[in-house]
């Protein structure tokens, strides 16, 4: 660094580590990005803490998916000025509204993509006064994602990476606990005309075979014992390398990695859910048979106008494929009510659909205008309140079909993965936990009893299930033990 005059400027090193705190909203992709940004930071010195009060900069890892997820990202930020700190906005709302966010919110720096590889340095700017421009948002469908794992050549695709210590992995766990998610891949390439995610995450670029597999070895040596694969589009990975076979080749091998006993894939896309890959998911062992699956409606119709394929019939066949493989397969997805142009009848299909296909768990949403959206220009507008009463009907509907679902269970062995001892306060032996149907984030839980004395956190255990609470279930061990933390 010099002056303007080109005299060498003294670096001030300051006397005690500086501390940050890192916040993170919305998906399982943004916590890995955070996990990553969180291990840069400490590679440059900064202490991670948990409370904003404690920081001397808090990092808001914003999600811009949809209206009410801005608003919480917003909020975040509004709310870690309170402690005093440097506040610094990141994310996915941050990339997609750059100048915008920062003009609108003075109290926070606003950072892109691009800074990610450098974020310590940005950090010591923003901590040192030094002056930053905010960046100009732009299409980044023809640009490479940007990823916080910065790699070299020598990294690219690492044949038997050592472990730990890559040097290419720049990952510090923030949440803890026995599961944890691995990104497989960045970007999308699909042209949902309800969606955004492509103008600012970029095309979709899968990573390395090796390079995800020696980020699971990691993550094993961390104590995780189920791995959570996620990206915009799982069923794409492999595609821009030109293998459509690459995840099917891939799962296996992630599966027999040592200490890791269970894998999960999420956000698969319906369309590209090849016959292979559905199989390697519902039969192989050390796969959980979990399709978190993205259907958004079932309406041909209405689903066209999406820019999307398939319908209640194509979906219904997934299904019934995938059970006659794994009888207790799991299933979730997100449907999308008050689509410009959906009718009644789009409507009652969707219920169909709902009602036949006994999913284990929906998360249902009212569409909004998104910002760069070719949906944004489409007739056959819905009123608000239009909008909110059908929500309000599918929700009641999934609420009453993910509960029978979950009674349907009962009677069943399920494997459940031991997250929590409930010991003290529900009786010895009592445990909370997930089964392979559950993901461990958002599809209900299972509460074990009967646990022997030696169980572990991230232990998975045979449950009869014998009661339920909505979609949680209630069940007691069925010993022996069938896979230990070890993954023996």
């Amino acid at each position: 660094m010099t002056s303007p005059e080109g005299q060498p400027l003294a670096v001030q090193v300051p006397a005690t580590p500086r501390r940050v705190a890192v916040i993170t909203l919305g998906c399982a992709r943004n916590e890995v990005d955070s996990e990553e940004l969180a291990g840069r930071l400490a590679g440059d010195g900064y202490v991670l803490v948990e409370d904003a009060d404690d920081a001397d900069a808090v990092l808001v890892n914003t999600c811009g998916f949809i209206e009410s997820a801005k608003k919480d990202s917003v909020d975040a930020i509004l709310a870690a000025t309170d402690s005093g700190a440097e506040v610094i906005a990141v994310g996915c709302m941050a990339e997609r509204y750059g100048s915008e966010l920062a003009g609108a919110l003075p109290e926070a720096t606003v950072l892109g993509f691009d800074d990610y590889a450098a974020i310590g340095d940005r950090l010591d700017d923003v901590l040192t006064g030094r002056p930053l421009v905010p960046h100009t948002p732009q299409d980044r469908r023809t640009l490479l994602p940007i990823s916080p794992v910065q790699r070299t050549a020598a990294a690219a695709a690492p044949e038997a990476p050592a472990i730990p210590g890559h040097d290419w992995l720049k990952r510090k766990r923030l949440a803890g606990g026995p599961s944890a998610a691995l990104k497989i891949a960045s970007g999308c390439d699909r042209r949902c005309s309800f969606c955004a995610i492509p103008t600012f995450r970029g095309a979709f670029v899968s990573r390395p075979a090796g390079e995800v597999l020696g980020e699971a070895q990691w993550l094993a040596s961390q104590g995780v014992t189920e791995i959570v694969l996620v990206s915009e589009n799982s069923t794409s990975y492999g595609k821009d390398a030109g293998d459509l076979r690459s995840l099917e080749k891939l799962l296996p091998q992630l599966a027999a990695v040592e200490g890791i006993a269970r894998l999960r894939v999420a956000y698969l896309q319906p369309a590209e859910l090849r016959p292979g890959l559905l199989e390697v998911i519902a039969a192989t062992p050390g796969i959980a048979p979990y399709f978190d699956l993205s259907f958004q409606h079932s309406s041909p119709t209405l689903l066209r106008r999406m820019r999307r394929f398939g319908g209640t019939e194509d979906f219904l066949g997934i299904i019934e494929r995938a059970r006659a493989l794994a009888p207790g397969a799991g299933f979730r997805t997100n449907v999308i009510l008050g689509f410009p142009g959906e009718t009644e009848a789009d409507v009652a299909e969707l219920e169909r659909f709902l009602i036949e296909g006994r999913l284990d768990a929906v998360g249902v949403f009212g569409y909004s205008d998104e910002d760069g959206t070719e949906a944004v220009g489409l007739p056959g507008k819905l009123d608000q309140t239009e909008i909110d009463a059908r929500v309000r009907r599918i929700t009641d509907l999934v609420e009453e079909l993910t509960a029978q679902r979950a009674e349907e269970r009962i009677g069943s062995t399920v494997e459940v993965l031991l997250t929590e001892d409930l010991s003290a306060s529900e009786g010895a032996g009592t445990w909370a936990g997930h089964a392979a149907h559950q993901d461990p984030d958002a599809d209900g839980t299972t509460t074990i009893t009967g646990v022997p004395a030696d169980a572990v956190v991230g232990q998975i255990l045979p449950a009869a299930v014998v009661d339920t609470e909505g979609v949680d279930l209630l069940a007691r061990a069925v010993v022996p033990v069938l896979t230990a933390a070890t993954g023996a």
